[in-house]
């Protein structure tokens, strides 16, 4: 597996090693022991989730603050731009983004540490978005940030108008979130 730290080095692009032939593939999408190994960081993940949208759609930006989540995200069908936004005040990357073209072919897996807002935009005619998380879901805790928050100023690849649920239409600016310290 290789390790590519991004311009937030706590978010993390993971290249796992994949064994294909005429047959197809193979790969070891999570060892506990070797995602330690190679990034020291210790992740006891409690829950896996599973999403399907169709082109366009575009989830986030979720938190939750209570029982903050780290996730481990990848796309097992179709295109998705990914991204993690900063929002621990005390970082020096507080307000930053970054974002990552997550894939079926690709098979790139990206960490998201708890401390992040989380969001993603559909650029197949399909996507499926498998993730592990560090904690369980707290609905009294789940909060939205802006998509489209000119302060974030998150340069989404769009191709249309996307497609957004009433709670993430709903979202909040970041100066006026309930963030981290």
């Amino acid at each position: 597996m290789s390790i590519v730290h991004t311009k937030i080095p706590e978010v993390i692009e993971l290249e796992p090693q994949v064994f294909a032939d005429d047959r197809g593939f193979f790969f070891e999408a999570y060892n506990d022991r070797k995602f330690a190994q190679e990034t020291g960081i210790v992740a006891h993940f409690v829950q896996d989730n599973h999403s399907g949208s169709k082109q366009n759609v575009l989830r986030g930006l979720h938190y939750q603050i209570q029982q903050p989540q780290g996730k481990l995200v990848r796309a097992i069908v179709g295109t998705i731009f990914d991204v993690a936004v900063d929002i621990r005040k005390s970082s020096p990357t507080f307000g930053k983004w970054v974002g990552s073209e997550l894939s079926a072919e690709n098979k790139r897996i990206l960490w998201i540490p708890p401390g992040f807002a989380h969001g993603f935009l559909v650029l197949s005619e399909i996507a499926e978005v498998l993730y592990k998380a560090t904690d369980y879901y707290a609905p009294q805790g789940d909060r939205t940030i802006l998509w489209n928050d000119p302060d974030l100023a998150i340069d989404w690849p769009l191709s249309a108008s996307p497609i957004l649920s009433a709670k993430d239409q709903a979202g909040k600016p970041l100066r006026t979130a309930e963030v981290f310290d």
